[in-house]
């Protein structure tokens, strides 16, 4: 078994939704932000009342890095805790970090997110230097029980500048990339069929998207992209396997400021969460109607 079945698992029991904490000081209700002494300790705060009000209901939570180095040393001690709390509280936390590179590097990037203060049960790694910049992470994470997912087709626009490109060989860029991953889940699967590894495909690429899934049937799926970036349930499922397995949507601001549409001016982090959790729940019936 490797990290990989157990969010395959998770997003069985509790649905596919990966709640993102991409936590800026702005999504912290301004009541709110008063009661603390910096905004790195306000973020902290929210994010683990976020966690609290949808830890039965989402199966992971993506903690994008930028966020909290934003913030200098402070918010990488907000970016440390709210790591060490969703794992506390028994989640499952993506750490949002794009890594890429190789040899020595690799390997000590490696030790800084799967163990350590920035401990995370997967990561996010970017690609385009080689396989050889996957090798130290791979290592690491069966040596750990670790995961990973690789950038292969993303959600921004900018994709088709590289990404999208055709190959002499057949195929896009990203189909490399694709090819690449299954071979390596096919020499390290799980018992639920997917490799420890799995690949960042976007869900605003409805055009595309059947053809990844079918193409690629052994690689767990991070579906950024729904919400505030244009894409909807419609084209995730298009990612997902029948019956919604195979991968978990990302959800970012459209969770962390689902306060300012139902509940403007709330002046407390827990109605802030309640409205979180409505925004996550909804979402899930959105896409279990479509599966």
């Amino acid at each position: 078994m490797n990290n990989m079945d157990r969010l395959y698992r998770a997003a069985l029991d509790r649905g596919p939704v990966c709640v993102g904490l991409d936590t800026a000081e702005a999504y912290v209700p301004e009541a709110v932000r008063g009661h603390f002494s910096c905004p790195s300790r306000a973020v902290l705060a929210y994010n683990q009342a976020l966690v609290d009000a949808t830890l039965d209901v989402a199966a992971c939570y993506k903690v994008q890095a930028a966020y909290y180095e934003a913030l200098g040393l402070a918010g990488m001690e907000a970016y440390s805790g709210t790591l060490a709390y969703i794992r506390e509280r028994g989640g499952l936390v993506i750490a949002d970090v794009k890594r890429g590179d190789i040899a020595d590097t690799a390997e000590r990037y490696a030790a800084a997110h799967f163990s350590g203060d920035f401990e995370a049960d997967f990561v996010t790694l970017n690609p385009y230097m080689g396989m050889d910049s996957l090798g130290p992470w791979l290592d690491a994470a069966e040596r750990l029980e670790k995961g990973a997912f690789v950038l292969m087709r993303t959600s921004n626009p900018g994709m088709r500048d590289f990404e999208n490109q055709e190959l002499k060989a057949g195929g896009r860029l990203y189909d490399a990339v694709g090819r690449a991953l299954s071979a390596l889940a096919s020499r390290h699967g799980g018992v639920s069929g997917y490799g420890a590894f799995g690949a960042v495909v976007g869900c605003t690429g409805r055009e595309e998207a059947a053809a990844i899934r079918a193409a690629y049937g052994n690689l767990f799926f991070l579906i950024p992209g729904y919400g505030a970036q244009g894409g909807n349930a419609d084209g995730a499922v298009l990612l997902l396997k029948a019956g919604g397995s195979g991968g978990v949507i990302n959800a970012s601001r459209s969770v962390l400021a689902a306060w300012k549409k139902t509940r403007p001016g709330c002046d407390s982090i827990e109605t802030a969460a309640a409205a979180a959790r409505e925004e996550v729940l909804g979402m899930r019936r959105e896409i279990a109607a479509r599966c």
